[in-house]
């Protein structure tokens, strides 16, 4: 694989994270199902089969972004405050986009 190419899954892996804490942080229960993080992701043009989103999701819950629950074939994840803080920007973690200033 060449750098470029390289480069970009990393970019999409970050982004796809950031996507995720966002969906996470809109529900109610700070909440989601995998299936339905794979719904969110198509709207970002970002096409992956449910166990590359599940990398996703394990990468987030080693950084302790989030908790995961296996669910028979879906995963459920939940925001936790270290997750909520990457939004708020009071911290960054690696190997997550950061999150826009409010307004810019």
């Amino acid at each position: 694989m060449s750098e470029l190419a390289t480069d970009f899954a990393r970019i999409v892996r970050e982004e796809a994270r950031l996507i995720i804490l966002k969906a996470l942080a809109e529900q109610t229960n700070e909440s989601l199902s995998s299936s339905m993080l794979e719904q969110v992701l198509a709207r970002f043009a970002i096409h992956q089969e449910r166990p590359w989103i599940h990398q996703q999701m394990e990468y987030l819950k080693t950084m302790e972004a989030i908790t995961v629950v296996e669910a028979g074939s879906v995963k459920i994840g939940t925001l936790t405050d270290h997750g909520r803080r990457h939004l708020d920007r009071h911290i960054a973690i690696e190997g997550v986009k950061r999150p826009s200033r409010p307004g810019a």
